[in-house]
């Protein structure tokens, strides 16, 4: 008689005050997490300072921060804006790391590693290049054309999977290696035709950066990104079929092409609305699902969500980090990501290798 796993334990013992008590936990600690990167940065604020101002701000109803003085203005315009950014970003490559390592079924998946990131990023640049990012619709128009390069560059890894049922590692990693090397000569080549200036900032936004958006902005980001982590969330119990394999799927009743082309689309959505005003953060969709599965289990009811906030509170430190280090200058938060994603992304091809293959 065969005992079941520890992972399988756990899935088949998920119950409504543990999914309760462990969110509840996660999101506290995401909160907290929130509130001390907003002390920090060129200008440390204190937390009651703080407490101080966003009450002040509630009661007049107004984000503006003007008649709270250099702090207010910092911490309201500046700090919040792009701690909330962060976090949107963060939940989001995360969420669709999960995703895609189920559908994929390989741990090494997530959209920085298989180029989806560069693809969506090359929708942006060439928006930019076309003349989107100069017009009254950038908001909207530019996510769009970021999930068309996405969704190309996971076109051609869904054929690839589709031909092979199960990519193996290598195979997976090359396709990305390619997919990359493709994108940005592509990217390179819009940024080398454009004005100078432009150009700059172009070669800064791919290196993963954080800019505090204005509030309107943020608020049409967020109906993007809701949207799609919603529908990706109710995919939870279909990724937790998928992942036992098409066959297994299938007997189950589920329809796993038309199961897997939705979610693929949804990703790619997601990822290209993200890379759309971030640029491209590497490593926080392997990274995060994988080390949250090792703790949680692999179900996705719980590890989707559990992803999502622990993504945006990484993402969220990350981003402290990058702008506090060698304040008052900053460095590119995918350059701390990669730093910290990358001795990770080693430790799963050469230590885990055997699970791996």
């Amino acid at each position: 008689m065969l005992l079941p796993n520890s992972e399988a334990l756990r899935a088949a013992t998920l119950t409504a005050p543990r999914w309760f008590t462990i969110m509840g936990a996660f999101g506290l600690l995401t909160a907290l997490l929130g509130l001390v990167c907003l002390q920090f940065g060129a200008q440390p604020i204190g937390l009651n300072e703080i407490i101080q101002i966003m009450w002040h701000a509630v009661g007049r109803g107004a984000l503006d921060g003007d008649a709270a003085g250099s702090a207010g203005v910092i911490l309201l315009q500046v700090r919040l804006p792009r701690v909330l950014l962060g976090f949107m970003v963060g939940c989001c490559l995360a969420s669709v790391g999960v995703a895609l390592q189920a559908l994929l079924r390989n741990p090494l998946a997530d959209p920085y590693v298989l180029g989806v990131s560069s693809g969506a990023a090359l929708g942006a640049s060439a928006g930019v290049w076309f003349g989107v990012g100069a017009t009254f619709l950038a908001d909207a128009a530019l996510p769009v054309c970021g999930f068309v390069g996405g969704l190309l560059a996971l076109f051609v890894v869904y054929r690839m999977a589709a031909t092979y049922e199960r990519l193996p590692v290598h195979s997976l990693l090359l396709a990305g290696v390619i997919l990359n090397a493709v994108f940005s000569a592509l990217i390179m080549f819009i940024t080398s035709i454009m004005e100078p200036n432009r150009s700059f900032g172009m070669m800064a936004w791919l290196m993963g950066t954080l800019t505090a958006p204005a509030y309107p902005t943020l608020l049409t980001l967020s109906i993007y990104l809701l949207s799609g982590l919603f529908l990706l969330f109710n995919q939870a119990r279909v990724l937790n079929i998928l992942a036992l394999g098409e066959e297994s799927a299938r007997s189950l009743g589920v329809d796993t092409e038309k199961s897997k082309r939705f979610i693929f689309v949804l990703s790619a959505l997601v990822t290209g609305a993200v890379v759309s005003v971030s640029g491209m953060i590497g490593f926080i969709g392997m990274v995060i699902p994988h080390a949250v599965r090792l703790v949680l289990g692999a179900d996705h009811r719980l590890l989707l969500p559990a992803s999502a906030l622990t993504g945006g509170a990484f993402l969220m430190g990350a981003d402290t980090v990058a702008r506090t280090l060698l304040s008052p200058a900053e460095i590119p938060v995918g350059i701390v990501t990669a730093i910290a994603g990358g001795p990770f992304f080693v430790y799963l091809l050469v230590w885990r290798k055997d699970r791996l293959a």
